[in-house]
């Protein structure tokens, strides 16, 4: 125990938080994000309560939550980056890749699934509503990078909008899934991938494709000289 809190004692509050936040995710399914489940994940990991307290203040409203949520989302990030590295992912194709993506996100959370749908309560107050929105752009445009996708047109934005869109959404049915392993989660992201990637082909072949244009010269003369 003494190691644990000297390796506690040596990081910055930003690796604090990123080192408690799945314990703190794990006390949320009884305590909520609040701050008793700060302290059981503290006394849970070795660290030194107070400095936990540190690393998550208290703010009005739900602050203090939403702060143990980014950092959640954060330490989901970054397990999934370290598990799928752009090396790994490169051996399979687009759809495959974003699938397997947040496959593995749903499963690093599913046995926590009470508190997905905790935090996602929270997430939908109004007053959570642009912060939410930033967190799942974030974890949209992680998943793109590592995907490959090195987009810096409109195809940028709109790419990680929608993936943001359908992670969101996933997440809602994974919540209220009762089958074996998720198994609807999984056939229900499985279908918004192949719809969002057929979309995509549909839009690649019209915009790069060569339309033969009607030429305007040629038009304006059979105005004036019609064919007989």
């Amino acid at each position: 125990m003494t190691d644990q809190n000297s390796d506690f004692a040596d990081m910055t509050l930003d690796e604090l938080r990123l080192a408690l936040a799945p314990d703190i995710a794990a006390s949320a399914i009884f305590d909520g994000w609040n701050e008793t489940a700060l302290v059981a994940a503290a006394e849970m990991a070795g660290a030194d309560v107070d400095i936990a307290r540190l690393a998550f203040p208290k703010k009005p409203g739900t602050g203090q939550a939403m702060d143990m949520i980014d950092a959640w989302v954060a330490s989901v990030d970054a397990a999934m980056a370290a598990e799928w590295p752009q090396e790994r992912l490169a051996e399979l194709k687009i759809r495959e890749r974003i699938r397997v993506l947040v496959a593995f996100r749903l499963e690093a959370v599913e046995h926590i699934d009470e508190a997905v749908r905790r935090a996602m309560a929270i997430m939908a107050m109004p007053q959570n509503a642009a912060r939410a929105l930033k967190l799942g752009w974030r974890s949209a445009d992680i998943m793109w990078r590592l995907a490959g996708d090195t987009a810096t047109d409109y195809n940028h934005y709109s790419k990680r909008a929608i993936l943001a869109g359908i992670y969101s959404a996933t997440l809602a049915v994974f919540v209220n899934d009762d089958s074996e392993g998720k198994a609807k989660t999984h056939e229900f992201l499985g279908r918004r991938i192949d719809g969002v990637m057929r979309f995509e082909k549909f839009k690649h072949k019209l915009t790069s494709r060569e339309v033969e244009m009607p030429s305007l010269t040629r038009f304006l003369g059979r105005l004036r000289y019609p064919s007989r």
